[in-house]
């Protein structure tokens, strides 16, 4: 069980106030950028930021921005390895592991710090299955520097690994180390300590960490879905349904009109349940078009359940697989296999 004194130790700025704090840097930087007066840094700050915030409130449009802008920095061809940097971070964003994995490269050919780019490159070794290499590069960079980047990296991966005891320890090891104010970083931290005890299936405290995580940032899309999902788990399921109506209406990632569609489906709210489930095939058709990769394992996970058509679910499972050979690839496409064949079985 996790260590549940977790927010005594930590004070950050309100994350209301860092929300709106975010909003006014990225409009500030657009402008800038719209008139053509943004530097290097600065633009590359402007990407970073709007990933932040797409990951916090749940919206693509705000990573496809920043993939966009990527693009164009790299094609100006002014910014050295700043440029390829962030664009290998937007390129891994949408699951183009090789393409971010060759940028890297570039970015080291033109001088950028080493202990940077293996950071990245760790992440994409850890979402791409190969865990003993990324696991190399964040030992080496806590050996180097245990600070809360570093330890807060090798427990997530330890986590992923099912190093469970280990990764606790680092992930309040981590905690400790933390010197800022923001509570973005925090709350990152916290919520990926949350899916660790979801995938353990201790629901206590997974809610727990969730909660810590949106306590710090009320708007926190993940984690007030997964708050949803253990909610629904607890049975509490009004709760839920009433947490996933506010963030599949604000959100562009349709995985929560998934899960809000399941949950009514199973409350016998079958109208509102078949329109959310359209809206949710709708815009995962969208995504699996534009953005393959990124997008075969959540698509496959709602054609598999939800959306009804386990033979769609079983190709996006595979194509998942092909790309990334981790735990829960394997899981999804084991899952998806049986569910095809049970249902030829049945035909």
């Amino acid at each position: 069980m996790s260590n549940l004194t977790h927010d005594t130790e930590l004070t950050t700025t309100s994350g209301i106030i860092a929300l709106v704090n975010l909003q006014a840097q990225i409009e500030g930087l657009e402008l800038q950028w719209a008139s053509g007066r943004l530097g290097v840094v600065q633009w590359a700050d402007l990407i970073d930021l709007l990933s932040l915030r797409g990951h916090v409130l749940g919206c693509i449009a705000d990573s496809e921005r920043a993939a966009a802008l990527a693009e164009q920095l790299v094609h100006d061809g002014l910014a050295g390895g700043i440029a390829f940097l962030a664009r290998a971070r937007t390129r891994a964003t949408f699951h183009r592991f090789a393409e971010a994995l060759a940028d890297l490269d570039a970015a080291e050919r033109r001088g950028l710090e080493r202990a940077v780019l293996e950071a990245e490159r760790a992440l994409i070794f850890q979402a791409l299955g190969r865990y003993d290499e990324a696991f190399a590069l964040c030992r080496d960079a806590v050996e180097r520097r245990p600070d809360f980047a570093t330890l807060g990296a090798l427990a997530g991966l330890q986590a992923e690994r099912g190093e469970i005891a280990e990764a606790e320890r680092l992930f309040s090891e981590g905690r400790r180390c933390y010197t800022g104010v923001s509570p973005f970083p925090v709350a990152l931290l916290d919520f990926q300590r949350g899916l660790m005890w979801l995938e353990q299936g201790d629901l206590q405290t997974a809610r727990i960490w969730f909660e810590a995580a949106q306590g710090r940032l009320p708007a926190y899309a993940p984690a007030l879905g997964h708050l949803a999902e253990v909610e629904a788990a607890s049975g509490e399921r009004e709760t839920a349904i009433t947490r996933l109506r506010l963030l599949a209406g604000s959100s562009d990632d349709p995985e929560y009109a998934a899960q809000l569609a399941g949950l009514l489906r199973e409350a016998g709210q079958a109208q509102e349940a078949h329109q959310w489930r359209t809206k949710a095939a709708t815009r995962y058709d969208e995504l699996v078009a534009c953005h393959p990769a990124a997008f075969a394992d959540h698509a496959a996970e709602f054609w598999l359940t939800i959306g009804d058509d386990v033979k769609r679910a079983f190709q996006l499972a595979r194509q998942n697989l092909a790309t990334r050979q981790t735990p829960h690839a394997y899981t999804l496409f084991h899952r998806a296999a049986l569910g095809s064949a049970s249902h030829i079985e049945i035909k």
